[in-house]
């Protein structure tokens, strides 16, 4: 029988994996964590594909010459390669991008394209990523279906860089639009919250609609330590 493993660190792709597992041909096995993704642990299972949605750590050179490694990046490639791809694309004012599944090489984001999808980025981050796990379990099933061979990626290269939580500070300018997008991007679990420091008190946003020029969100406060 066929092996697979799938490989994430996050809940989005696991419950959508969770939720079509059953539609699913072959063995597979799921990996959470980083600690857990060791050559001992794949060598016996010589799995055709490694599957990593969502990880977001490098993959040992060892595993990504052994094994066909699969990462699905939310940028149309070589576009966007690099970090925090969902805020780059949002801060840029990007509406609309692609998930690309990639054949994992040592150059992050670099290797050669299985197939792109269309990627709507409408939503809190959380919705997209939500949406992101669901056209990646559909790449998933057609990989597994017709075991395509990627192609190399053409065109400049473009790289984003990682971003830092202290970026999520609320600018101190702009329009209601983008300050919409500001909260609206970093709003999902495990992410750094839009936030403002003032008056003794951290505020950080969630929860954001517009209307019009009226920005609405969520907002919870707590106490600044005395030394922030």
């Amino acid at each position: 029988m066929t092996r697979y493993v799938f490989a994430s660190r996050t809940g989005w792709p696991i419950d959508e994996f969770l939720r079509r597992r059953n539609n699913l041909p072959g063995e597979w096995i799921t990996v959470t964590s980083k600690s857990d993704l060791t050559p001992e642990l794949l060598r016996p299972l010589a799995p055709r594909y490694v599957f990593f949605p969502h990880w977001s750590s490098i993959v040992p050179k060892s595993i990504l010459d052994a094994y066909e490694c699969v990462c699905f990046h939310m940028t149309d490639v070589p576009f966007g390669r690099g970090g925090s791809p969902l805020q780059n694309l949002i801060g840029r004012g990007i509406r609309e991008t692609k998930l690309s599944a990639l054949r994992m090489t040592e150059q992050l984001d670099a290797g050669p394209v299985y197939i792109k999808r269309p990627l709507e980025l409408s939503g809190s981050a959380e919705d997209i990523f939500r949406r992101a796990a669901s056209t990646t379990l559909d790449i998933v099933e057609w990989m597994v279906a017709t075991e395509p061979s990627p192609t190399a990626q053409t065109g400049e290269p473009t790289v984003f860089v990682r971003r830092k939580p202290e970026q999520s500070e609320i600018p101190g300018s702009g329009t209601a639009e983008s300050l919409y997008d500001h909260i609206r991007m970093l709003d999902a679990a495990g992410y750094p919250h839009a936030f403002v420091d003032h008056g003794g008190w951290h505020m950080e946003f969630t929860g954001a609609s517009l209307d019009g020029s009226v920005v609405s969100a969520k907002v919870e406060f707590s106490k600044l330590s005395p030394q922030s």
